[in-house]
């Protein structure tokens, strides 16, 4: 017991220090920064392949078909009911909301 008190209390060498450094600098990016890149590669791949007729959510809820993709290249147009139009910007979409949409649509038409 006294030994592991003074171990404790003894100075750790700077080798020791840098290798745990290191090791919090790699699970910090491991579990905080590749998975957010990967999400927002994914996502900008998702908002370049849109096409007119995909069915979309935005994040405030919004449901909707794409109808113009605008000439900007950053938003589109969405008809949320026939006739209604929005113009909103791609980064506004959900893809979770998105694809969980398509699915339960999917999942709808099958069981029919």
């Amino acid at each position: 017991m006294t030994s592991l008190v003074i171990f404790l209390q003894t100075q750790p060498n700077n080798s020791y220090t840098l290798i745990l450094l290191g090791g919090m600098i790699l699970v910090f990016w491991l579990f905080m920064i590749r998975p957010q890149a990967k999400k927002a590669k994914l996502a900008k791949q998702f908002q370049a392949d849109l096409q007119k007729g995909a069915k979309i959510v935005t994040i405030a809820g919004i449901h909707g078909t794409v109808n113009k993709i605008n000439d900007d290249g950053t938003t589109i147009m969405l008809e949320t009911s026939p006739g209604s139009y929005m113009k909103i910007e791609k980064s506004a979409i959900s893809i979770e909301w998105s694809q969980a949409a398509n699915k339960a649509a999917a999942a709808s038409v099958a069981g029919k």
